[in-house]
């Protein structure tokens, strides 16, 4: 399952870059890890230029460090800015819940509602990409719903050392029942127009993002700086 729009690769460096970035976002792969331009080429059986271009626009992202006389590796996961992204992630998403309690189009809640369905499934029958990708669904129906499509779009430019904690988090621990009844909750919220438990849930939810960075850097000391 897929839940993410992406932007369709026009050139070889585009989809070099785009199928990169998406590996190392879902850690496969994981902070740390050595690039070669010649093996990276070989698998994508491309050239080299697209794959040391996608490598430099990754190091511009922050996710791949190039260090010299060693070589270029994916960046570690740096507790300052997840932190620094999810503080203002819970700015914005309390803002945007306010909204939503205020008015929510019909279709919009029809869509939260499908998609809580489908993280039920996820329950059921774990997978770890698609519960992320249904966790991003939820949160951006939101955005979409109250009209700030390109606030979402600005707010993940900063949120890829986030993302990538966030991933480490479901794949390292896939009892995911909190995670689903938070989502439950803040829809019901929205249902009831109820404004004040609305952003007391948003804060909740994404306050949990601090404990357990704590525990991941504890338990993958390796994967973080």
């Amino acid at each position: 399952m897929d839940f993410r729009i992406r932007p369709q690769p026009v050139s070889t460096r585009d989809a070099v870059y785009y199928q990169l970035r998406e590996q190392i976002l879902k850690l496969e792969l994981p902070p740390g890890t050595p690039l070669s331009e010649n093996e990276t080429s070989v698998l994508f059986k491309v050239s080299r230029t697209p794959v040391r271009e996608s490598f430099l626009r990754l190091a511009q992202e922050g996710l791949v460090q190039v260090l010299p006389q060693r070589g270029t590796f994916v960046s570690l996961i740096d507790t300052a800015l997840v932190e620094e992204a999810r503080f203002m992630r819970e700015q914005l998403e309390r803002a945007v819940i306010l909204l939503a309690c205020a008015h929510f189009p019909e279709q919009a809640l029809t869509q939260l509602e499908m998609n809580l369905r489908q993280q039920q499934a996820c329950l059921q029958d774990p997978d770890d990409k698609s519960m992320f990708e249904l966790d991003e669904a939820y949160h951006r129906i939101l955005f979409d719903g109250c009209s700030k499509s390109n606030m979402w779009a600005v707010m993940q430019q900063m949120n890829t050392h986030l993302n990538r904690s966030r991933m480490l988090r479901l794949v390292d621990d896939h009892n995911w029942e909190q995670l689903y009844e938070q989502h439950r909750f803040i829809y019901e919220a929205i249902e009831a127009q109820d404004a004040r438990r609305g952003e007391q849930l948003m804060k909740e939810h994404l306050s949990l993002n601090i404990a357990d960075q704590a525990l991941l850097k504890e338990k993958y000391p390796n994967y973080y700086k």
